[in-house]
């Protein structure tokens, strides 16, 4: 494994976040620099990674290559090979490194990389959801509806973070209310399970407005996550819709608290929360967050906010280039390296 080299102008890091629908990019050209040249291109007009990492570096007018990479991916890691779990895309990560000439590459899931990206945002990154201000040493959770639904933990050890990826979207749903149960019912008469991610994403919000129609016994229109967004205010239905996603989303993330022990908070990314946050703020997501039987004060004393920066995940994974420069191979956190 070749030792990974400063970055600067003439030999940058370049680090990238993949989801399901977006792959996002950007250049790192000193250590501890936020990443600039920052574009987005879809992930559906690329075979790979190698080809759109090339593609955004001829995009982005990048004189030097890269020495050095961190992709952050939607899916787990381990291993050469790297699948999506909500793309066509399937890459070996030791190819790709060759392919683009780069000294080092690193994968990682995308929410490890959101995780640490926490210690490196701002006030003005953020907006609380309730309960306290975060305490800035305890262990904390991020999670986040987009085109799936991620989940990680971050936690202290001695003066660095470790991330704790896993799958914790795919858990079952948490249907407490009876409305709630009516959806998930309706859904397991067509599917033999219902994950929290089949209602907690943005095809999620689609499915659970179709449920809700049927339940009423409309005959509506499918809708997009955005145009339920949109249409929420004037429309009844987009605005159960709605209710019902973040009263869920509530649920799901009072349990990640309780078992994360997230006492340094509970941190909320993805897409779809920042256009909604009025709603998400007037809306049962605190309190079923905190209901909990015997934990409900514990939780109380947990903070949930919402992360609104942009691309986090591409200062995440400039974290752990940074992590590496700092502590060489033996780095707490070993993903994928080639």
């Amino acid at each position: 494994m070749s030792p990974l080299a400063p970055p600067c102008a003439q030999r940058p890091w370049l680090v990238a976040d993949i989801g399901g629908t977006n792959a996002r990019f950007g250049l790192v050209e000193a250590p501890g620099a936020r990443p600039v040249r920052v574009r987005r291109l879809d992930g559906a007009d690329h075979a790979g990674l190698a080809a759109a990492a090339t593609a955004y570096l001829e995009q982005a007018g990048a004189s030097a290559a890269p020495g050095a990479a961190c992709v952050a991916v939607a899916g787990p890691v381990g291993g050469d090979r790297i699948r999506l779990t909500n793309s066509h895309w399937d890459f070996s990560a030791a190819q790709t490194r060759d392919r683009l000439g780069l000294d080092r590459l690193e994968v990682i899931n995308d929410f490890a990389a959101l995780a640490l990206s926490l210690p490196r945002l701002q006030s003005a990154d953020l907006v609380a959801l309730g309960g306290p201000a975060p305490a800035p040493a305890g262990p904390k959770a991020v999670l986040g509806p987009g085109t799936g639904l991620g989940v990680a933990g971050l936690v202290p050890a001695g003066n660095t973070w470790v991330p704790v990826p896993g799958e914790g979207g795919h858990v079952d749903v948490c249907a407490v209310e009876e409305r709630e149960e009516e959806v998930v019912r309706l859904l397991r008469a067509r599917q033999t399970s219902v994950t929290a991610e089949c209602l907690l994403c943005g095809p999620g919000l689609a499915r659970l407005h179709d449920a809700l129609a049927r339940l009423r016994g409309e005959q509506a229109p499918p809708r997009t996550a955005a145009e339920i967004c949109a249409a929420a205010p004037e429309d009844a239905l987009c605005a159960e819709t709605l209710e019902v996603f973040c009263r869920l989303l509530g649920g799901f993330a009072g349990n990640t608290a309780l078992m994360l022990g997230a006492t340094g908070g509970v941190f909320l990314g993805g897409g779809i929360l920042p256009r909604i946050i009025p709603t998400v703020l007037s809306s049962g997501f605190r309190r079923r967050f905190e209901d909990k039987h015997r934990m409900t004060d514990y939780l109380r004393g947990v903070a949930t906010v919402l992360i609104v920066a942009q691309d986090p995940a591409l200062l995440g994974a400039a974290a752990r280039l940074d992590q590496l420069l700092d502590h060489g191979k033996e780095a707490a956190y070993e993903p994928a390296q080639r």
